[in-house]
């Protein structure tokens, strides 16, 4: 029979797949003997088995029966018992933290009968009936999808009744009432009573966990982390422990570290004679820590314990969950927690230097995406800015855009082209929607550790939050700004700033950071820019973890560029060449007459005509462009577009030629002509078309001028002292036969430079893998080629029959929904099909050129999962965006020292 239920003191933080985050972890924590309530994990494994049969296997509810009655032997209560009741919490908890799941349901046990024997074992009738509304408040709203406003409303009506302002204000009688109204509100909304039968409430929580596996926050969530959709939840049924039975009782979130700066320190929220939704929920604002040690200093100065045992152990900034129960400390679950990009440079150089891991673990625990959010943009300190008002800095970042109030608008402005800054009173799982396309996130409500604030640092989104000031009123569609006469609403510009906490009134304007001036200008630089030590250590921290990731790369980093400014860009962004000149580029503005003439010449005279004008001109661009690359590879592309792109389009020429007729105007010839060409080469599908080596067999000469244009570009800076180190690339190849006569013609023409100009060119000519057919066929490709580059956007769209252009609006999502695509295979190398493609080139190729050079010049060069997989299948090199390299650099570091642990684990 399956396992499907574990016992807290079964497992280990090892077996997150099957234990789930949660699970894992609190097996772990009972290992190392911290104070934890006992319970027991459903399995994931049981999460999948309902998720496939739309039931739950028949065998799980007799083991968490057994389960069941094993935690009421060890804690001497029973549930349902009317006496001595035993409560239960039920939390989802899958591999990976997502906060698209469920919302804990506290207090499950509670009805009618067992609120009596709490009120009068616990002494404390406040807190049982307040217990009581809380689960009937969560049940409701998170088992039974009940619209949360309608508890929400109904508390707020409460305390309003009563001239009350905080729900700690509410009497045991006002909370009787409150049950009531919640039970109606039950009935009314379901059909049904609230549920009095406490198994039923359970077991209904947990098949509630494993819905929300699949609700569409869920799949959002996973489809942005790149989280398999197959994984399943695991769920965590867990004794109560109560911080809302008065003033010496409360609960926490805290870090070991500061999530949000890196700091050294403890950090964290607490709240009196609270649960812990409350803190993560953000309805009411918190209390630091600090105030714990005084209000209990012997529950504080055991927590700090525990956080240095659980520091040490995981070695590693963790996250935690506390309650204090009249004085009893308990730790309900701890994470490696979540943090910002610059907390996670930071804290990793903090663990180096305090010799808790090594450097190669220290690049291991940051990544390509983390660098590129310290690479935006900040604003500018000596702009003139008008502040609204100051929150809490949750999530560092500048971020300017329109007020939205909810998903819908989000989402709809965003579709539209807008930045958009989500403003709300305290955000819930319901928002995840909104925060994923919005720029920044802005609450009046909340902590540090409160749900926009978590959710934020964990998608790198810009959030400010408990900024107390504002009344946000998302019926009326507005914000206004208490103690002044500011209103603002859904539209207007506002901007926030995540390091600083402050909110600004309309556009602000932005200057690079510190860590883009570190990259492309130097360390020294870098330091100088930053206006305070925090920073100044945030920049040391990236270049002490990048420059450890240059060191154990065997990946190199190219960039893709062809304007010269660009190429200088890569080549300071640590650029080892450039792994795609795209030459097309070259013949747009004025030049593209000069190809038109190519194609509309006569004979072969005139076309060389056009050539000996384009020459030069393409001469000069390689110069400037090998001469940035001084001694450095790089790889430049022959014309590849198909020739529709340098022409008019005929449907606009046919227009326009037929209008001046029904006008009775003069058609010039060379109009007809060009039209009578354009016509003529007019193709169904162009992208499949005369394009690549296929138009340079066509047109010998276009080929020929951009060799001649290279080897004399080369020629030139030798003489001038220079050390070029051009390669010639040729697109689209099918057919070894294609890639002779293009070698022949070239090997040709640089002989011939090379006899009349007296000097030696060393260039290599190499093929762009971009077909299925090159990728098999590449053993017979390499007897011609000096070295190879998976083009992997055309090789992405050939593989699969997509053409990019029309299919990623027309259903990709789609098949983002039914689960074809996790991520695009455009944005991340699709490893089971095009991967395989390049797996079996690089094969073919090396067994007949066992040192021949191989790399990768798609965008999926600048993508950290593609990169880890280019590692691994033995690339040399990967050529990406010159603002791409860093985070490249990063990845091929990271990769190496992955691969390396794998092999000897």
């Amino acid at each position: 029979m399956t396992t499907y239920v574990f016992a807290f003191t079964e497992g280990d933080k090892d077996q997150k797949d099957l234990l789930g985050g949660k699970g894992a972890n609190l097996a772990e924590m009972m290992k190392l003997g911290i104070p934890v309530p006992p319970g027991f994990t459903i399995t994931t494994e049981a999460c999948r088995a309902y998720l496939a049969k739309g039931a739950a296997p028949e065998t799980l509810e007799v083991q968490v029966t057994t389960a069941l009655r094993q935690m009421e032997s060890e804690m001497g209560k029973r549930l349902g018992d009317p006496v001595n009741p035993l409560l239960l919490s039920v939390r989802s908890g899958a591999k990976f933290s997502m906060p698209g799941m469920m919302e804990t349901v506290l207090n499950i046990g509670l009805n009618d009968d067992t609120v009596e024997g709490l009120a009068t074992r616990s002494g404390n009738p406040r807190f049982a009936w307040d217990s009581y509304r809380r689960l009937i408040q969560m049940f409701g709203k998170t088992v039974q999808d009940i619209e949360g406003d309608h508890f929400s409303d109904a508390l707020e009506a409460a305390k309003d009744k009563r001239g009350l302002t905080l729900d700690t204000e509410l009497d045991v009688d006002a909370l009787k009432d409150l049950v009531d109204d919640y039970k109606q509100i039950v009935e009314r909304e379901t059909g049904a009573p609230f549920p009095q039968d406490p198994r039923e409430q359970m077991d209904a929580a947990i098949e509630a966990v494993f819905r929300s596996w699949n609700t569409d926050r869920a799949k959002i969530y996973r489809r942005r982390e790149r989280i398999p959709h197959d994984l399943g939840t695991a769920v965590n049924v867990q004794a109560m422990v109560f911080g809302n039975m008065g003033d010496r009782s409360g609960t926490g979130v805290c870090f070991t570290r500061d999530p949000s700066t890196g700091h050294t320190g403890v950090y964290g929220d607490y709240l009196v004679n609270a649960q812990g939704e409350d803190v993560v929920a953000g309805i009411r604002n918190t209390l630091s820590l600090d105030a714990l040690a005084e209000l209990d200093r012997k529950s504080y100065d055991e927590l700090m314990e525990n956080l240095r045992v659980l520091e040490t152990h995981y070695r590693d900034m963790c996250d935690i969950e506390f309650t204090v129960e009249e004085g009893k400390l308990w730790l309900l679950q701890t994470r490696v927690g979540k943090r910002t990009a610059s907390a996670a440079f930071r804290i990793a150089r903090q663990l180096v230097d305090e010799r808790l891991i090594t450097r190669d673990e220290a690049i291991g625990r940051v990544n390509g995406e983390q660098l590129t959010q310290l690479l935006f943009p900040q604003f500018d300190d000596e702009a003139d800015k008008v502040t609204l008002t100051k929150g809490m800095a949750a999530s560092p970042g500048a971020s300017v855009g329109e007020i939205v109030f909810n998903n819908a608008q989000a989402v709809e402005r965003t579709n539209a082209g807008a930045d958009v800054i989500l403003v709300r009173r305290e955000t819930n799982p319901d928002d995840l929607e909104g925060m994923v396309v919005a720029s920044g996130i802005l609450t009046a409500r909340g902590g540090k550790t409160s749900h926009a604030a978590v959710v934020a640092r964990g998608m790198g989104r810009c959030c400010v939050v408990g900024a107390e000031e504002l009344y946000v009123d998302e019926s009326s569609q507005t914000v206004t700004i208490r103690g002044s006469d500011v209103i603002l609403k859904a539209g207007d510009i506002i901007a926030i700033d995540g390091t600083s906490g402050y909110v600004y009134k309309g556009d602000v304007p932005v200057v690079p950071s510190p860590v883009s001036i570190y990259i492309e200008e130097g360390l020294e630089a870098g330091l100088a820019a930053a206006q305070d030590e925090p920073t100044k250590d945030l920049v040391a921290s990236v270049d002490l973890l990048l420059q450890h990731a240059d060191s154990r790369a065997r990946l190199t980093v190219r960039a893709n560029a062809e304007a010269p400014e660009d190429v200088i860009r890569a080549r300071k962004f640590g650029a080892t060449g450039i792994g795609l000149c795209r030459t097309e580029h070259m013949f747009l503005g004025d030049r593209r007459q000069l190809i038109e003439q190519v194609i509309l010449a006569e004979n072969e005279e005139e076309q060389q005509a056009a050539f000996d004008v384009l020459g030069p001109l393409q001469k000069g661009d390689f110069v400037e462009i090998l001469r940035a690359m001084d001694g450095l590879p790089t790889t430049i592309r022959l014309v590849d577009p198909p020739l529709h792109e340098f022409l008019p389009d005929l449907t606009d020429l046919s227009v326009r030629i037929a209008v001046k007729e029904a006008l009775g105007e003069n058609v010039p010839d060379k109009e007809r002509k060009l039209f009578k060409a354009v016509r003529e080469m007019h193709e169904q599908n162009p992208m499949l078309g005369l394009r690549g080596v296929r138009l340079g067999l066509k047109i010998r000469g276009l080929f020929a001028m951009q060799i001649t244009a290279i080897a004399e570009a080369a020629a030139d800076l030798i003489e001038q002292g220079g050390d070029p180190k051009p390669e010639i690339m040729v697109p689209l190849v099918g057919s070894v036969r294609e890639l002779q006569i293009i070698r022949g013609d070239a090997e040709e023409i640089i002989a011939e430079i090379e006899k009349s100009r007296g000097v030696t060119l060393d260039i290599e000519i190499g093929a762009m893998i971009e077909l299925p057919r090159a990728a098999i066929t590449a053993d017979s490709l390499t007897e011609e080629s000096d070295f190879f580059s998976f083009g992997t956007n055309d090789l992405t769209q050939t593989a699969w029959g997509f053409s990019r252009d029309d299919v990623e609006a027309e259903f990709f999502n789609e098949y983002f929904d039914l689960g074809v695509f996790g991520v695009s295979p455009f944005e991340s190398i699709d490893v089971r099909g095009v991967g395989k493609l390049v797996a079996i080139g690089m094969r073919n190729a090396r067994s007949v050129k066992p040192d021949i050079k191989v790399g990768v010049c798609g965008e999926h060069g600048g993508d950290p999962q593609s990169i880890h997989f280019f590692h691994e299948v033995g690339l040399d090199y990967v050529s990406c965006s010159p603002f791409r390299v860093p985070v490249a650099r990063l990845e091929a570091g990271r990769a190496a020292v992955s691969n390396e642990a794998q092999t000897t684990a």
